[in-house]
């Protein structure tokens, strides 16, 4: 397969990347802005669970582009260039575009799907929700509250793309431990499912993180099969 990407001729801030900073950047800021005018972009965009009054069908895209605050916004984005950067210069933008939006519908699916066993195991007999501090409220207002942000699915994927073509080189955790690719993509892995069964309270989608990453494996093994991966 011939690819116009070649090594020679990478760039440093690709277009799918660049425009994906662009836009994370531009809705965070509007979702700053709009918020001293009573206007909730985060609870417009973000992805309710499916049975919330709230949900709409296109909140499984449009999630992926808003963040919670500053660190979480910082740190997608600068993993998006990180890892994202080499794979669309070896993929080409309509590629990348696809995986990169493919790994977080597959995200948000996956937290759906978490979602939806936690409300049939432990929510569904419950008529209202105590919240503590006295404060009690209706289960279909609680519903509303299971809300998911960030472009953390859409990353994990590209994470995990980059683990597996590249498997031994070199990640610098905290810019001061090396670390080969490979062990750096299975040690994420383990800690996300591992924390996504035991913690409570965190806060953190970390059964999206890992749908992500599944939705990034199939792709890959797909195009892998079809000697489409590089």
């Amino acid at each position: 397969m011939n690819n116009q990407y070649s090594p020679s001729g990478f760039s440093f801030l690709p277009v799918v990347v660049k425009n994906l900073l662009i836009i994370n950047a531009l809705l965070f800021l509007a979702d700053f802005a709009l918020a001293r005018f009573g206007i909730d972009l985060s609870n417009t965009l973000g992805l309710h669970f499916f049975m919330a009054s709230d949900f709409r069908p296109w909140q499984l895209l449009t999630y992926m582009f808003m963040h919670g605050n500053f660190s979480h916004l910082f740190f997608n984005m600068f993993a998006l260039w990180m890892f994202g950067a080499t794979l669309e210069n070896i993929w080409g933008p309509k590629r990348f575009l696809l995986f990169y939006i493919l790994c977080g519908l597959g995200a948000g699916l996956m937290q759906e799907g978490v979602q939806y066993i936690e409300y049939v195991t432990s929510l569904s007999q419950y008529q209202n929700v105590n919240l503590g501090g006295g404060q009690i409220i209706p289960m279909s207002k609680y519903l509303n509250y299971m809300t998911t942000v960030g472009a953390s699915g859409a990353i994990y994927g590209l994470l995990l793309a980059f683990g597996m073509m590249f498997p031994n080189s070199m990640i610098y955790l905290y810019f001061l431990v090396p670390i080969k690719a490979k062990w750096f993509v299975i040690g994420y892995a383990v800690i996300e499912l591992l924390t996504g069964i035991f913690s409570t309270g965190d806060h953190v989608a970390h059964f999206a993180h890992l749908g992500g990453m599944l939705v990034g494996l199939i792709i890959l093994l797909v195009w892998k099969r079809k000697g489409r991966l590089y």
